[in-house]
């Protein structure tokens, strides 16, 4: 069984029930959701001139491999309106594959570990809340350790509880 680690994004719509229909769909098509971070709103990147988003990060246990995973992450993005106008622009959802159990995966399409994690707080402070521990093949660091390292100044607030 594989072990990937998703970050969701959104700032167009309803945001919190777009994320509950994504898990949804997900633990449909993909594997079953095992770890599951606060909801995190957070300044945009990039493009400074739109809404706050709305982050999340998740992991799932499946049997897919990296690009099995990809197709259908990127098939609920269409079928939940994702349109790619612009990079870094507002979305209606986002779903990055942050980590694929310890592999390198570069292909045309997909590059894994998600090869800015390491420098957006609004993608590390959620992945500190659920696997604090894990070492970035890459880095050989901990999420932990790449958080207190990050240079990131924007603003990421823990939602409700």
């Amino acid at each position: 069984m594989n072990k990937a680690i998703i970050l969701l994004g959104c700032n167009l719509g309803n945001c919190e029930s777009t994320f509950e229909t994504v898990l949804t769909l997900l633990n449909k098509t993909c594997g079953e959701i095992t770890k599951i971070s606060s909801l995190y709103e957070t300044a945009p990147w990039g493009n400074q001139d739109q809404s706050f988003f709305l982050n999340q990060v998740l992991q799932i246990t499946t049997t897919l491999n990296p690009e099995e995973l990809h197709f259908h992450t990127e098939k609920i993005e269409n079928e939940l309106g994702r349109i790619r106008k612009e990079i870094n622009g507002p979305r209606t959802i986002d779903i990055d594959i942050l980590f694929f159990n310890d592999l390198q995966v570069i292909t045309n399409t997909l590059i894994i570990p998600h090869p800015r994690l390491h420098l957006r707080k609004f993608t590390l402070i959620p992945l500190n809340e659920i696997i604090p521990n894990f070492i970035h093949p890459i880095y050989q660091k901990t999420i932990n350790q790449l958080l207190f390292d990050c240079k990131d100044k924007s603003d990421v607030i823990k939602k409700g509880n």
